[in-house]
């Protein structure tokens, strides 16, 4: 069986563990910590990294930092992971659901400044399989409305909008370590902070609600409890395997790409004979490789799909669920279910296929033959 996800080794992964070990150090903020953090400040320019268990973690840091209160009112795609929704809706607001575009997965963001009432507090947007939304719109939105912007960035590392990396464009960027990411350390993420009237408050947020950061940096003599905060930071383990995979970033990206790249040239074929769609890249935006999806004409097709895979030894899946659809929204809202007819349907026929670092270009190649076969 061609597994659908295989998380990746680079080889120094168990090495810094024992070192970060060896040190006396395992709890969170130590050397690893700092390293991985000065890393994505140098390299993508965010004004602030912060190292979290995970981009769930993240996302509730900034709903904390823009003060989300109930009433509060955020719009979040319906197309996404639980948690684009679920950090906000635990600090009491109300989602606004948002529907996807007809031609990629993301966001709507023409859809966006409809939403908007007096309420709305806040933008989260989702850079879906790691292509950008269309920023220029979101922010202008934003800007216009005075509300805050937030990059849920879990699937966009390393991937960019107009040459500015995704996560440095909003008020705040949210990113995911999970096994199924790029770059990985089991659970993990980091939540970026592009705006400087909210950094000191993230690190005493992130240390518990304490100002424990400042004392270690010898700008207080003692340190307490002085606001709201979890203990968002991950341990030295997590961030020592952390930095082993960043070390790595540009082989892991270039591997990834060339699947990727297999799996579109092979299959376009199909596109091109109008029985599939194959996943869009603006010319705004970069590819990360971070998934390679098709789009089948119906659920049928894509469960007919998802079982010829199988049987031929193939582990492929569907995506999200929409959420405005969810157990959860319908039986805590008093609203009709919104109509987002295009997140029904990537719910409907969005297949992922295989991609990781170790799969070989011929199981690439395999897999696709096998995706021409069933549509013969």
């Amino acid at each position: 069986m061609i597994p659908f996800n295989k998380p990746f080794l680079v080889g120094k992964e168990t090495q810094y563990i024992e070192k970060a070990v060896r040190s006396g150090k395992i709890s969170g903020n130590g050397d690893f910590t700092v390293k991985c953090q000065n890393f994505f400040e140098t390299k993508f320019s965010f004004k602030k990294a912060l190292l979290t268990t995970s981009c769930t973690d993240a996302l509730e840091m900034a709903a904390m930092l823009m003060d989300i209160k109930p009433g509060d009112e955020v719009i979040v795609p319906s197309y996404t992971f639980v948690s684009s929704a679920l950090a906000f809706t635990r600090q009491g607001a109300k989602i606004i659901f948002a529907d996807s575009r007809e031609d990629h997965p993301g966001i709507n963001e023409k859809s966006i400044e409809n939403l908007i009432t007096d309420k709305t507090k806040a933008i989260v947007i989702v850079h879906y399989a790691g292509v950008a939304c269309d920023m220029d719109i979101v922010m202008e939105v934003a800007k216009k409305h005075n509300i805050y912007v937030v990059e849920d960035a879990a699937q966009a590392i390393d991937s960019y909008y107009k040459g500015k990396p995704l996560g440095s464009i909003g008020h705040f960027g949210a990113f995911s370590f999970h096994e199924t990411k790029n770059i990985i350390s089991g659970e993990g993420g980091l939540l970026t902070i592009n705006d400087e009237q909210f950094i000191d408050r993230a690190e005493v947020i992130w240390e518990k609600g304490t100002n424990r950061s400042a004392f270690f940096k010898g700008e207080v003599n003692k340190y307490g409890w002085v606001d709201t905060g979890s203990s968002f930071l991950p341990s030295e383990l997590i961030a020592a395997f952390l930095y082993a995979q960043l070390e790595h970033l540009k082989d892991i990206q270039a591997k990834r790409k060339e699947i990727w790249n297999t799996y579109f040239k092979d299959l376009n074929v199909l596109q091109n004979q109008n029985l599939l769609k194959l996943a869009t890249l603006p010319d705004y935006a970069t590819n990360n490789a971070h998934m390679f999806y098709v789009v089948t004409k119906n659920v049928q097709e894509r469960d007919a799909l998802i079982a010829h895979l199988r049987a031929n030894k193939i582990h492929s899946v569907f995506h999200y669920l929409s959420l405005h659809k969810s157990d959860y929204h319908t039986n805590n809202s008093n609203e009709a279910v919104q109509n987002l007819p295009e997140a029904d349907r990537y719910t409907d026929c969005l297949i992922r296929l295989p991609l990781f670092y170790d799969l070989d270009i011929e199981d690439a190649k395999k897999i696709a033959l096998t995706i021409k076969l069933f549509f013969k």
